[in-house]
C-alpha cells in the first residue's frame, strides 16, 4: 500500500483530519493532522465555544498507530513526527475554505494575473493577502473571493487623520483549481485571533 494511502487510512481510522504529509532530507516524515470541522451549526458552535485544538496526546495517539501500519507495510522512513497546523495551515479542499471564512489568508495562483488584472495590481503578480469571503456567481454557483486594502497598516501611537480617505478595497475572485496554494495568513494579533496552541510529538 502507497504510504500516502497509509497514512490516510491511519489518521482517519483514529477520527483525525490528515492534513500534510511532509518528506524531509535524513529520512523526517512529517504528518500534519487536525481535528474534523464540526461546522458551524454544531452544537459547540451555537454556544459559542471555542473551536478544540489538537493536543499532545493526540499526536501521540497517531505516533503510536502510524509507527505500526508503517512498519507492517514496510515503509521507508527514519523519524516520524506528528504535529498539529500550525498558525500558517494549509487550506487544501473546499471544507478547508469554508471553515476558515472570515479568516486572512495567503494565495499564490498558478498564473500570473495577466491581461485580468485590468491594470489594478501587477499582470506579473501571483501572490495575495486578504480576508477569505463566500461568493455567488451571476449564474448562482458558488465562489470565492479575498478582499483587501493596499494601504498601510498604523504604527504603534500613530494619529490617524479624520479628514484621510481611506485606501480603496480590492477584491480577488478565484476557483480552487486555479491555486497553487493557500495558507492561513501568519498574523499574531493578540487583541484578535490567536494562534491555536501547537503540539508535535517525534518518535
Amino acid at each position: 500500500m502507497a504510504l500516502q494511502q497509509t497514512v490516510e487510512q491511519t489518521v482517519a481510522g483514529l477520527g483525525y483530519d490528515l492534513v500534510e504529509i511532509e518528506r524531509s532530507a535524513g529520512g523526517l516524515l512529517r504528518v500534519t493532522i487536525d481535528l474534523p470541522w464540526t461546522g458551524p451549526n454544531s452544537e459547540a458552535a451555537a454556544a459559542g465555544a471555542p473551536e478544540p485544538f489538537v493536543t499532545v496526546e493526540d499526536c501521540e495517539k497517531v505516533t503510536r498507530q502510524l509507527q505500526f501500519a508503517l512498519e507492517v507495510d514496510g515503509a521507508e522512513y527514519k523519524r516520524l513526527e506528528v504535529s498539529s497546523p500550525g498558525i500558517d495551515r494549509p487550506l487544501r479542499n473546499e471544507q478547508d475554505f469554508e471553515r476558515f471564512a472570515g479568516e486572512v489568508i495567503d494565495i499564490t495562483l498558478k498564473a500570473p494575473m495577466g491581461a485580468a488584472a485590468a491594470g489594478q495590481v501587477s499582470a506579473n503578480r501571483k501572490k495575495f493577502r486578504g480576508t477569505l469571503e463566500r461568493v455567488a456567481a451571476a449564474d448562482g454557483t458558488p465562489g470565492w473571493q479575498i478582499v483587501w486594502s493596499d494601504e498601510p497598516a498604523a504604527k504603534p501611537g500613530q494619529k490617524i487623520s479624520k479628514k484621510r480617505v481611506p485606501a480603496p478595497l480590492q477584491a480577488l475572485g478565484f476557483a480552487l483549481d486555479e491555486l497553487r496554494e493557500a495558507r492561513l495568513a501568519p498574523i499574531v494579533d493578540f487583541n484578535g485571533r490567536r494562534p491555536k496552541p501547537g503540539a508535535a510529538v517525534s518518535d
